[in-house]
């Protein structure tokens, strides 16, 4: 373990280590207030006894990768507390996903302050659900909860599992089918793996839903069945569970790290955003990172490091001046920003009749018409998944279905820098009140490759969006925000369809409960783009830095 620290340490451009004899104390028991018992580990060097506590807790266990975590911060001054959350890995009780993180997080804290090797002060970090128990107490936390580092993470989780009010359904089963098989023996977990995609392809072919964890692992996970029918924007499920209104409460300084091609990058951004509104200053850190990239895991690591050297140690700050940092797709390169998003000017390119993309809007010209068919639904591709098929693709194959519509503008004459959130506002008709609409922004690179940029879909239902007399509804589909230069000589491209499954659960058409829809409904939809229908593309564009 020593030899993979160092490793590890060097590849990921930690400061020097202080000591490799590190003490490691396995599954400390830490009472929760309902008499459940959770299991820790503690890393600490010999002599450092009161240092700064590092504090993980984690649904994936406490050894292996976390355990070399442990040990990086030991061997750099800190003690680190590794603790399986609730249901796993030796701790007591069930494992309910995202319910019991405020009241066990908590409770440690507590524990911890008891402890006669507890220092004063105490930070937090890790990535994805590591990164939720980080939001579940950080409002009105003890005072010695002094940094807190969340990475590709959100303080609530409702948002990217109903996106677009949609079922995030492939990165729910993922992760369902990870959670079940991880304490598995070496040779299970391997054969697991190998078996993963054939299995969750029948999963995502469920109809009904409800039936999908079934087909996944061979039983019902009540969490996934409880999401399917809390699926109401104001359901209490999800209120009692949601961290997002307590930002004004947040004393302890936070670091944010996110990816261009992360599950949960709208929300962390809006996190952001909501601590700034309460007058606090967060860093953030965005990259061009899926959600399991070795990048974002390098770079949080990295920062954290910094971070905890600043705020637990009181070390001289090694975090560039400006508060953000964002990766350029296109360009390649970093920029540094006071804020997010930075001033911008919105853009509109207007659909055009015969599959163009232009910024002047269009004229009069017949709407665009395609079928869906949630027998053959719409494939996604790419894009912001928890699987490691996520991220930039060529998407000439998706582009080539019928019902796929394309538009594209002429080769760009200068680069075009876009920074910010990007929408897409369409004017659309459709045979069923329930059907969907998904908008992607690609890069046409000289030769034809088409690189998806970012992307959103809506779901349609009656008392979403306003119908006009004409028949037609306009739509706005919030696509993911990015930071991409559009070279000379590139072209953009918008693609509109109505499903990007397994990604997005597909609209059946039929109106019928999430959980137990079975009617397959086919829908025929239209596309308008005339002087009274401007549907369009909008792009918060900004002055290009450097070249």
């Amino acid at each position: 373990m020593s030899l993979a620290s160092r490793l590890v340490a060097r590849l990921v451009g930690l400061p020097r280590a202080r000591t490799h004899r590190i003490a490691v104390e396995h599954d400390l028991r830490v009472p929760m207030p309902d008499g459940v018992v959770l299991l820790a580990d503690r890393y600490v060097a010999p002599g450092n006894e009161r240092a700064p506590i590092v504090l993980m807790r984690s649904p994936y266990g406490r050894r292996t990768a976390f355990g070399l975590m442990g040990r990086l911060f030991a061997e750099r001054g800190y003690q680190a507390v590794i603790q399986s959350v609730r249901g796993t890995f030796g701790s007591g009780g069930e494992f309910d996903a995202l319910r019991h993180e405020a009241e066990d997080g908590r409770a440690t804290l507590d524990w911890l302050a008891a402890q006669p090797w507890f220092g004063g002060s105490v930070g937090m970090t890790g990535p994805s659900y590591l990164g939720f128990v980080q939001w579940a107490v950080a409002a009105d936390a003890p005072t010695f909860l002094q940094a807190l580092a969340p990475q590709i993470t959100a303080s609530e989780f409702r948002s990217s599992t109903y996106a677009g009010e949609s079922f995030s359904l492939k990165t729910v089963l993922a992760w369902i089918y990870l959670l079940h098989f991880q304490e598995r023996s070496a040779w299970q977990v391997l054969r697991a793996n190998r078996r993963q995609e054939r299995v969750l392809a029948r999963a995502f072919a469920q109809a009904p839903l409800k039936e999908a964890d079934t087909a996944a692992i061979g039983q019902a996970v009540t969490f996934f069945q409880d999401w399917l029918v809390h699926n109401a924007p104001d359901d209490p499920y999800w209120q009692a569970i949601d961290y997002s209104q307590r930002m004004d409460a947040v004393s302890a300084p936070v670091n944010l790290v996110g990816g261009w091609y992360d599950i949960f990058l709208p929300e962390q951004l809006a996190d952001y955003a909501a601590l700034r509104r309460a007058g606090r200053q967060p860093r953030l850190t965005i990259g061009p990172w899926r959600h399991t990239s070795l990048g974002v895991a390098r770079a949080g690591l990295r920062e954290t490091f910094a971070w905890f050297d600043e705020h637990l140690r009181h070390e001289p700050s090694r975090a560039p001046a400006s508060p953000v940092r964002v990766f350029v797709l296109g360009a390649k390169r970093w920029r540094e920003l006071p804020n997010w998003p930075p001033p911008a000017t919105p853009t509109r390119w207007f659909l055009q009749p015969e599959g163009r993309l232009a910024p002047t809007p269009a004229a009069e010209s017949a709407p665009d018409r395609y079928r869906y068919d949630p027998a053959d639904p719409t494939p996604s591709l790419g894009g912001p998944l928890l699987t490691n098929d996520a991220g930039p693709k060529d998407n000439r194959r998706l582009e080539a279905r019928a019902d796929v519509l394309t538009y594209t503008s002429a080769p760009l004459e200068s680069d075009l820098e876009v920074i910010g959130p990007v929408a897409v506002e369409l004017y659309v008709q459709s045979s069923t009140e329930h059907t969907d609409f998904f908008a992607r922004l690609c890069d046409v690179v000289p030769g034809g490759r088409s690189i998806n940029i970012c992307d959103g879909l809506v779901r349609l239902a009656p008392g979403r969006g306003e119908r006009a007399d004409d028949g037609t509804i306009c739509v706005r589909i919030n696509l993911w925000p990015t930071a991409c230069r559009f070279r000379k000589g590139h072209c953009l491209r918008v693609q509109i369809s109505s499903g990007a499954h397994p990604r997005y659960s597909r609209n059946l058409g039929g109106g019928e409960p999430l959980a137990t829809a079975t009617t397959f409904v086919m829908a025929e939809q239209q596309v308008w783009h005339d002087p009274q229908h401007p549907s369009a593309m909008v792009l918060p564009v900004v002055s290009p830095s450097g070249s």
